[in-house]
Order: structure tokens, then sequence, then C-alpha cells
């Protein structure tokens, strides 16, 4: 299949989280067989922090404005089988009036569909959503399951919908030796979000705070100036998807935090979830419905929402975490891999040209 997606970045894995899902989908892609056409606004906050220059099988367009690619992405989705637009893609409402105009299948590929829920039922306008919603797609992904696809269909239009999960590559999310900048007790990496502030003062700073003796660490970008920082909580700001393996490897136990939105909608894990298991890590994550689908709680992964629970998990013995790590690693292995959702697409894509009255 020639694929053609518009979508928020995959040149630059600075503080977001698209860039190391579509790279390891593209990759696994291209070994099936598959080609990927990524275009990407050239944005200033990604440019200087750029980490991938070329899509294996396939061609990245950087540009930037639409007038400068448009007749060039008019070409592209022409001789496209599948063409696709993503949430927080800058030139969705452009891209989407191209797609939507074509002969290829036509996608939308929310991977934010708590966010953008959230956001309309707030009555705030949500850029990349045009004001037919998603009515005119073929198909609509979601990288949330569970309730989410009955509100894609009944909020927004979806004709036909279907889960898209995160996933991770293992080439490249894999056990590493320790290093000792990033050695702690317990480890968080992430970007700064308000919405997950909360969660993370209750099991991170909080258990510093009781725990003077033990050292906590923050890997992620965008922290305030303000962060509630304890004399053993340590940060290194951004790092790139080559040093998470030495990250998770470097602390005895590492923490999930979903976003606001996602956890309350549920079934939405997140990609560091995936990336941190794969790495061999012991994860200790917040709750929300659906965690279980995906991992099993107590053996694959350790769930925690208070200082307490936090502080328990702390107290585990290194055999223990190391069982949870190795189990929560076999999971992910054998069912979380971008090769596993590169397989998942081309079937959801080979249904999607059947008939709705078709499908079971």
């Amino acid at each position: 299949m020639r694929i053609v997606v518009f979508g928020l970045t995959i040149s630059s894995s600075w503080g977001n989280g698209h860039a190391t899902l579509w790279r390891g989908l593209c990759r696994a892609l291209a070994r099936r067989g598959h080609s990927v056409v990524f275009y990407e606004r050239d944005l200033p906050f990604y440019a200087p922090h750029r980490d991938l220059s070329a899509i294996p099988n396939g061609r990245l367009v950087l540009f930037s404005g639409w007038e400068e690619i448009r007749a060039q992405a008019a070409r592209d989705v022409a001789g496209a089988n599948v063409a696709m637009v993503t949430s927080y893609c800058p030139d969705a409402r452009a891209a989407t009036d191209l797609v939507l105009g074509s002969k290829a299948l036509r996608v939308f590929y929310d991977l934010d569909t708590p966010v953008t829920l959230d956001a309309l039922r707030r009555g705030e306008a949500v850029d990349y959503v045009g004001p037919k919603g998603f009515s005119g797609f073929d198909l609509v992904l979601s990288y949330t399951g569970g309730p989410a696809l009955d509100a894609l269909r009944s909020e927004l239009g979806a004709q036909r919908v279907a889960p898209l999960y995160g996933h991770v590559d293992p080439e490249v999310h894999r056990p590493a030796a320790a290093q000792a900048p990033y050695a702690a007790d317990l480890s968080y990496l992430g970007t700064y979000a308000a919405d997950r502030q909360a969660k993370v003062v209750s099991c991170l700073v909080e258990p510093a705070r009781r725990r003077p003796d033990r050292r906590f660490l923050i890997g992620g970008a965008q922290y305030p100036q303000d962060f509630p920082w304890t004399d053993n909580i340590f940060f290194v700001r951004h790092l790139g998807p080559q040093e998470h393996p030495a990250f998770y490897a470097s602390s005895r136990l590492t923490l999930n935090v979903t976003r606001a939105a996602m956890a309350a909608m549920g079934w939405c894990p997140s990609g560091r979830l995936f990336e941190a298991t794969a790495c061999g890590a012991a994860v200790l994550s917040d709750t929300f419905d659906g965690l279980d689908a995906f991992y099993r709680p107590g053996e694959e992964i350790l769930l925690a929402e208070t200082p307490d629970a936090v502080l328990a998990a702390l107290d585990r013995s290194d055999a223990e975490l190391r069982r949870i790590a190795q189990a929560g690693r076999a999971r992910t292995l054998d069912h979380h891999t971008s090769a596993h959702r590169a397989a998942e697409l081309e079937a959801i894509l080979d249904n999607a040209r059947q008939p709705i009255a078709m499908e079971a």
C-alpha cells in the first residue's frame, strides 16, 4: 500500500508522543512492503530538536506553508491507496479537504481522542475537527478504545471506527545498561502537563518528601520554575528515544501517569507504558478503566494513586520488582509492538474497503 499521512510530527520527539509512535509504525509497515509519505509542517518548536530525517521505504516532506506543497500533496494523494489526516496536524482542515476529495481510502487517525472529545464537550474549538466532524471519512482510527469509539460515532459522525492503540519498537526501546546519572529509586519520564500534575505530586513528589533518603528522578520538557522540587528529586531535560532505555534501566521502579482526559475515558494506555516495559523496567502506573486488558495488575505492572501505595511498591524487594519487570516485558513483546500494530492496521484498512453492511 501507498499511504500518505498529514500529521503533527515524525521528525522530532521533543515534547510530543506522536513522533515515536509514527517512527515505529512506519518501520514496521515498510517491512510489510508498504510505503509512507509523511507531510509535516516545519514548526519552530520542533525544528531545533529534530532527530529524524528519513522514513524507511518512504518520504518525509517538511514544509513552511500549505500553498508550498499543495500541488505536490495532491499528486501524492492521487497516487495513494490510503490518505490520512491526524489529530494536531497544523494543516488538518486543508489536508482534510484534499483527502475527502480523493479516491483513496480516506482515514482520520485521532491519537488524542479523549482530549478531542473533552474539548468539544466544553464548547472549545478544535482546529483539526471541521464543521462536519469526521462524517466524510471512510474510517476513523482512535488511539483510545472503549466508550470513546461510540462517542466518535454519536458526537462526531464517524461512519466506521476502530482502535489503533499505542505500541513500541523493541529495536529502539530494549534493555540497556544502567547509567549513574539516571540512577533512582523511582523515575518518571514525561513532558510536563498541568492535568497530570496532581498525580505527579501524589505519586512522586510526596513520596520523595516522606523518604528523603531515597533518590527520585524526573526526565522531560516544559517543567515550570515553580514545580515543587525537593532536594532528593533530580531532573534531566528532554531525552531522545535513544536515551530512554538507559533511563529506565537505571531505576528500581518507573512511574507512568496518564493525562486526565485519557484516564477519565479509559482504554488509553500511554506510549510510555509500552516503552518502559519493553526496556525491562518495573512500572508503577495510575489506574484507568481498561488497563487490565493490556497488563495484569500485580503481575505485569503495579498500580498506585496515593503516596502510601507508592511507598509500599518501593518497599518491595528487588527480586519482586525484577519478576514484574520481566513479565511486563514479555507481555509487551507478545502483544504491543509496532509490528503487531502494523499488522492490525493492515487488517483494519482491508476491512474498511468493504461496505459497512458487510461488517460483523
